[in-house]
């Protein structure tokens, strides 16, 4: 996937209003979820993105503690003039959501495995929950 693709897919998603929009949620996201995978699933991820959203990716340094997917999301809101806790799932939902097109299901699996708990939305996946 090119980048003006991937930047054209996260703004029809998101229904931003310009490109300009688009490339600055990917890359505020994408930063923001690179500190949180481990390396290898970091650099495989990278390797299906274009390199503009790779570098957002991997230029990141390891977070220090494991956010929930709430707490992600949290955390990009910090990061967006403006931004609200609903804004911020949306922009999130809108990126990773097209990541998980881009990467494939098997991938996005294995991003989901490795992630806390309420991540999988945000990717456009349902999240079971094992029975008591």
């Amino acid at each position: 996937m090119r980048w003006s693709e991937l930047v054209s897919r996260v703004g029809e998603h998101g229904r931003y209003e310009d490109d300009a929009e688009a490339r600055r949620k990917v890359r505020i996201v994408l930063s923001e979820l690179g500190g949180h995978l481990a390396p290898d699933v970091r650099a495989e991820l990278a390797q299906c993105l274009p390199a503009p959203a790779a570098e957002a990716l991997t230029y990141q340094m390891p977070a220090t503690r494991k956010l929930t997917g709430s707490q992600f999301v949290e955390s990009v809101s910090g990061r967006i003039e403006g931004s609200t806790p609903a804004t911020a799932r949306w922009d999130v939902s809108s990126v990773l959501c097209v990541v998980a097109e881009a990467c494939g299901d098997e991938l996005t699996d294995r991003i989901l495995a490795a992630l806390p708990q309420g991540y999988a939305l945000l990717f456009g996946r349902g999240e079971l929950m094992t029975a008591a």
